[in-house]
């Protein structure tokens, strides 16, 4: 059976547009038949990485900052498939970013050359395949989320594993306001889920179907733009 591990770094945690893109291929990933767990970067708390490289030279595996990633590292190896699930910041939330850093002692500098880049190897007992990005952002071109696809895809390079793609929504917060909307994006978000597990990749079309347009980019500056005068006004009137 596939197992399957999450990590939602949104700081809305469990309420956020984030969540619910992760919850629905999650759950069309089940329906195929996978376990599926999520991790909160937000509860887990990670400190910043040190960088002295303890876990890769001192002390092989083990990291020496004690917080909860301690507990997150046994549910990490058990991943066959990692799903790394944010909202786009500057890049990334602060908690997330830490996550991202603190996995470095599931690998080992055990490296090769291949394709033109350095890579390292999983330690024993680190079961990761592959990697699933899970994005959501408030401006209207999905190429505002370019910057966390190639992060993820640097970093299962890194660790010698498949990047198997992103599933992605710009201006997300448009389906809280179209109920018809959000359910095209998110029954195509389910089937992803499933057909990932079924067959191994994404269908290029429900990648498509998932990050397609909802409005102009006129109609989104304008709400954004609005927003903004309105606060420039009530700042005015104070």
């Amino acid at each position: 059976m596939v197992e399957v591990v999450a990590v939602n770094g949104s700081p809305d945690k469990a309420k956020g547009n984030t969540a619910r893109l992760l919850d629905n291929l999650l759950e069309g990933m089940h329906e195929a038949g996978a376990n599926t767990k999520v991790l909160y970067a937000s509860e887990v708390k990670p400190r910043p990485c040190t960088g002295e490289m303890y876990c890769w030279y001192r002390t092989p595996g083990q990291c020496h900052v004690r917080d909860g990633m301690q507990e997150a590292y046994p549910v990490l190896k058990e991943a066959d498939i990692l799903v790394l699930a944010t909202p786009v910041y500057i890049p990334l939330p602060g908690d997330m970013q830490n996550f991202i850093n603190r996995m470095c002692p599931l690998f080992r500098p055990r490296l090769e050359f291949s394709q033109g880049r350095t890579r390292a190897k999983a330690r024993d007992g680190v079961k990761l395949k592959g990697v699933v990005l899970v994005s959501t952002g408030a401006w209207w071109e999905l190429g505002n989320l370019d910057i966390l696809v190639r992060i993820a895809e640097e970093m299962a390079m890194k660790m010698g594993v498949k990047y198997l793609g992103g599933v992605l929504r710009p201006h997300a917060f448009v389906l809280e306001g179209d109920q018809v909307k959000a359910e095209e994006v998110y029954q195509a978000t389910r089937q992803a889920g499933r057909r990932l597990i079924m067959d191994g990749e994404f269908p290029k079309e429900l990648l498509e179907r998932i990050s397609r347009p909802l409005v102009s980019e006129e109609e989104l500056r304008a709400r954004w733009n609005s927003l903004e005068e309105k606060v420039e006004s009530q700042k005015e009137e104070k």
